[in-house]
C-alpha cells in the first residue's frame, strides 16, 4: 500500500525588485496640508532616486478596532508586503521625519552584512538600561531581518527596517497579536515591541540594534543621539501638532536644506 503524504509548501522566491519599499503613515488629524506636501515630496523623490516603492497611507486607511492609531504602521508593513511581494526590504519612516541624505541606499548602507556587523549593538540589554535580556552576541549580519535602534527611553519604533519573508509575516502578525493591542500599554505599540523581542528568542535572534545616527537620528539630544550632516534621515522627536515646538516648525529647520541635497544629487 502507497501512502501520499503532504508535500512541504514551498516559500516563493523573492525576486528583491523593488530593493526596498519606503513606508510613512499619515495622520488624518494633521491639517496642515503643507507640511504633509512636504513629507510626501521627500518620500517621493528619494523613492524615485533609488527606484524603491513607497507605501503612503493614512491612519484611517486602516481598521484598528479601536487602537491606538500608531498601530496603524505595524499594519502598513504588512499592506506593504501584499503590495510588493518581490521587495528585499521595507523601511518603516515616521510621519514626522525627513530624508536628508539621497546618497545613501538602505540596501547597503543600513542592510549590508559587514555594515551590520560593523554596526550591530551586541551583548546589550534590549530595554535600556537594566533589561536581563540581552542582544545575541554571536548574530551575523547575513542573519539579520529586523533592524531598530534604541534612544533614551528604551526602543525606539519611528524608523525601522524588515526584511521580507515568511519571518517578516510572522514578526508583524505577532506584533500585531489583539492581546498586546488590549494591554493598553502607556507607549501603544512601542512597548509591546519591546515586550515580544524580550520574550520571544525567534525574534530576537535575527533582531540588531544599531547606533541611532544609522536611521534615527533626533532633531535635537534630549532623547537620544543628535541629527548630524550625512545622516540618512533626521526625526522629529516628541514634537507637537501645534505651538512653538511642533513637527511643521522643527521640519522648516531642515526642509531647504533635503531640497538642496536632493537637486544636487
Amino acid at each position: 500500500m502507497h501512502y501520499a503524504y503532504p508535500s512541504r509548501k514551498r516559500h516563493r522566491a523573492i525576486s528583491g525588485k523593488p530593493a526596498v519599499v519606503l513606508v510613512t503613515v499619515f495622520d488624518d488629524k494633521i491639517d496642515n496640508t503643507v507640511y504633509i506636501n512636504n513629507i510626501r515630496e521627500n518620500r517621493m523623490q528619494y523613492a524615485e532616486k533609488h527606484g524603491y516603492g513607497t507605501l503612503l497611507a493614512k491612519t484611517s486607511d486602516y481598521d484598528l478596532n479601536g487602537s491606538p492609531t500608531s498601530w496603524a504602521k505595524v499594519v502598513a508593513m504588512r499592506h506593504a508586503m501584499t503590495k510588493y511581494p518581490d521587495c528585499k526590504y521595507m523601511w518603516f519612516l515616521d510621519q514626522n521625519a525627513l530624508i536628508m541624505n539621497p546618497h545613501l541606499k538602505v540596501e547597503d548602507y543600513v542592510m549590508g552584512a559587514n555594515k551590520l556587523e560593523a554596526a550591530m549593538r551586541k551583548d546589550i540589554p534590549v530595554v535600556p538600561p537594566d533589561s536581563i535580556i540581552k542582544t545575541f552576541s554571536h548574530l551575523r549580519g547575513n542573519d539579520v531581518e529586523f533592524v531598530l535602534t534604541q534612544d533614551k527611553d528604551g526602543l525606539s519604533s519611528t524608523s525601522f527596517v524588515i526584511k521580507n519573508g515568511e519571518w517578516a509575516k510572522f514578526f508583524l502578525d505577532t506584533w500585531f497579536d489583539p492581546l498586546y493591542r488590549s494591554y493598553n500599554f502607556q507607549k501603544a505599540e512601542t512597548h509591546a515591541l519591546e515586550h515580544i523581542v524580550q520574550w520571544h528568542p525567534t525574534i530576537l535572534s535575527k533582531l540588531a540594534i544599531v547606533p541611532q545616527h544609522i536611521i534615527n537620528a533626533y532633531n535635537n539630544n534630549g532623547h537620544g543621539e543628535q541629527y548630524k550632516d550625512g545622516d540618512i534621515a533626521v526625526v522629529f522627536a516628541h514634537c507637537s501638532n501645534v505651538g512653538e515646538h511642533s513637527c511643521a516648525k522643527e521640519a522648516e529647520r531642515f526642509s531647504q536644506q533635503w531640497r538642496t541635497s536632493f537637486s544636487r544629487a
